[in-house]
Formats: C-alpha cells, structure tokens, sequence
C-alpha cells in the first residue's frame, strides 16, 4: 500500500515518462506533481519505490522509470479514460461500411493503427460459433465436387471433394436441397450431430458426399477461426522504446508472423469482459516484454465472435488508446451485426 504522496508521484512519474520518454527527475516531480515538498522528500519517496520494484534508475545520476509494475498499478488504480467525443465516433463508424466481412475486419485494423500509429490486430471471427446461411454441390469432373459453403455474413467459402465414386448433377443438387432444407442455421458441428442418427438411413454413396461434405466445412471452419489481419506493423520500428533492439524487433515481427502465439493472447482476452490490458512480461511471451497489448471482444448479433487489440510500447498513452479500442470494438461488431 502507497501513501497518498507516493501516489501522486508514482502517478506524475508515469505520466511525464509517458509523455516525454526521458527519465523524470525529482525537479520535475516537484514542478508536476502539485505537492508542497522538497527535493530530497521526492528522492527518498523515490528510493522507497525503487526498493518496491515499481521505478528504476537506468543511469545512477539520472532520474527514474517507471515498471511494468508501476504501469499495472496506473492502470488499474490511477488511470481515468473518457469516452471518444460523438463526432469521432461517427466519423469512425462511416469508415466500417458493412457490405463485406472481410474488409470489414481490414478497415478496423487499419482503424487502430491510423488512430494509436502502432499495430491493430484483429482475430477473424470464430467460425464454429457461426450457422451455415447455405450449401451447395456442382459436378468438377468425375469424382470431383466442388463444395459451395455461404456463411451467415455472405462469405462464401469453396472446397473441391475428391470422392471415391462419380455424382450427377441431380444427385449433388438433391444432396444441396437436402442440406438447405434440414439443416439451414446450424453449426457444422450441430449438422454433424443431427446427422448421426439419420446417415445410418441414407444411401450409402450420399453418405459418403455428406460426410466428406462436413469434414471440409470444419476445416473450412477451423481455418477461418485461426487467423488474423494486422496493419501497421512497420509503426513499431519508428517507436524508440523498441527499435533500438533489433533482436527484440526481429521477435516481435517473428511472433506476428507465425501468429499462434499472439492469437493465444487475442483469445485470453476474448474470455474476459471488455478491455484486458497485458502489460510487458504479464503476456507470457518474451517477444513482448517491452510491449503492452490492449484487447476487446467484439460480438456480432449479441455473440462474442473475436478480439481485436492495439500491440505497443509499454510507454504508451493508455488514456488516448484505450477508449479507440473499446469504441472500434463495439463499432465492429455493430456494422458485422449488420451484416
């Protein structure tokens, strides 16, 4: 527990260091903090939370900096966000025009970069949550079929079937109409379910179609779930607190390209409720370290489908950044309701 005095202080710290970079001397503490207390009051309060963990002297005649600690405790005790003004939200909301998933998910990625100028992350919505709007089958070849699958938000997902005998179109049209009309609605999961009973009842040889039919909509499924868009990547090698590393630069750009990692994190975030912050080494991942994460869950049509995060400095404006994050999330996931 810190004293009112350590408070303010520890608090100034954080804020000046966030907004000028350099190590805060105990003069600056003095001019900012609004406290009626000596130099040498603010460098023993110092000492004290240096002994603590929560600032740290990078040179010994320097001022301190603040740590990952230190920008827990802000956060979740010092910090008051405001909302974005009603203008800005508009403005925003126009640029997610909801005529397509796909750039839909683009465009507020892009949203996060172009507002915080570090890199916005958004997971592609989970897919095994979401009905089929529709399927159909047309004859390749023979023993080939190409599988048409319509997702609920219009994307069409296609999949070509290698079958062990050849259909006619009649056939494939009649196993289409069969689908459409009993199980329309459902997950691939639910379809599989309902079919259990109902395969054994089946031709064989529509057995097989339908089978395999549910097999490459899981995949499809599953792959749609497991990835994501992110824009502004680059940003982060113009942000001093990281770009003089270059061994941390090529991990952090290594955990964005082979993504599992990173949509770990994105799906901790989407268990919780509302903004999560991971904060330097909190992530569990090494890569970030130096780096905060922000995320949101963003639903469609009353259904939490993804997350979407901003990935920066832990020096960063977490008063400006977090109501961008918490707004494009519920923009998002309005303009996917709309759908």
């Amino acid at each position: 527990m810190l004293n009112e005095r350590a408070q303010i202080l520890l608090k100034t710290l954080v804020e000046r260091y966030i907004s000028d970079g350099q190590p805060v001397g105990s003069r600056t503490l003095q001019q900012y903090s609004g406290l009626e207390v000596s130099s040498a009051t603010i460098r023993n309060v110092m000492s004290d939370l240096e002994d603590i963990g929560l600032v740290s002297s990078p040179h010994t005649s320097a001022g301190r900096i603040p740590t990952g600690m230190a920008y827990r405790l802000f956060i979740d005790t010092m910090l008051v966000t405001q909302p974005l003004d009603s203008a800005r939200v508009l403005q925003l909301e126009n640029q997610l025009q909801p005529d397509n998933p796909s750039r839909l998910i683009a465009q507020a990625s892009n949203i996060l970069s172009d507002l915080t100028q570090f890199a916005g992350v958004v997971a592609t919505p989970r897919r095994e949550a979401l009905t089929v709007r529709q399927i159909e089958f047309l004859r390749l070849g023979e023993k080939r079929v190409l599988l048409i699958i319509v997702m609920p938000d219009g994307e069409v997902e296609n999949r070509v079937l290698l079958m062990e005998r050849d259909y006619t179109q009649s056939q494939l049209t009649e196993a289409g109409n069969f689908l459409n009309q009993n199980y329309i609605g459902c997950s691939f999961s639910q379809i599989r379910e309902k079919l259990r009973g109902e395969l054994r009842q089946l031709h064989q040889d529509m057995s097989a179609l339908m089978a395999a039919a549910l097999a490459a909509g899981d995949e499809a499924a599953a792959k749609k779930s497991e990835d994501y868009v992110i824009s502004g990547e680059h940003r982060l090698l113009h942000v001093n607190d990281l770009s003089t590393d270059m061994n941390r630069l090529r991990g952090l750009f290594g955990l964005f390209e082979q993504k599992t990692e990173l949509l770990q994190l994105l799906e901790a975030g989407r268990k919780g409720q509302g903004i999560h912050i991971f904060v330097g080494a909190e992530s569990g991942l090494a890569s970030l370290e130096e780096c905060s994460v922000i995320t949101a869950p963003y639903s469609a049509n009353g259904q939490i489908v993804g997350t979407l995060a901003v990935v920066g400095p832990k020096r960063m404006d977490y008063q400006r950044v977090i109501p961008i994050v918490d707004i494009t999330a519920k923009l998002l996931g309005n303009a996917l309701s709309q759908n």
